[in-house]
């Protein structure tokens, strides 16, 4: 028994025409192509790399800046201190 998940698509007739031509030309049917067309398409996506210790470290940052005690009408901090960071 196969693992295979049957999923019903809609495709535009010009990637219709392509996807017979792939098929006639390689000798398969239309269901094979599909498969190894995602395949094909998904191995050149990456995901995106989340940087955790950044995460960390901008929540440390936060954290710092809301224990400082609050003067009104004034910032403690210069706008190049960011760029430091």
């Amino acid at each position: 028994m196969s693992n295979k998940i049957p999923k019903q698509i809609y495709i535009e007739p010009r990637q219709e025409h392509l996807l017979k031509a792939i098929a006639q030309q390689a000798g398969v049917s239309e269901a094979e192509v599909i498969p190894s067309c995602i395949d094909l398409h998904l191995s050149r996506i990456t995901a995106p790399q989340i940087d955790i210790a950044a995460w960390e470290a901008e929540k440390e940052f936060i954290k710092e800046i809301k224990t400082r005690p609050v003067k009104l009408g004034y910032r403690d901090w210069q706008r190049e201190d960011l760029y430091e960071r």
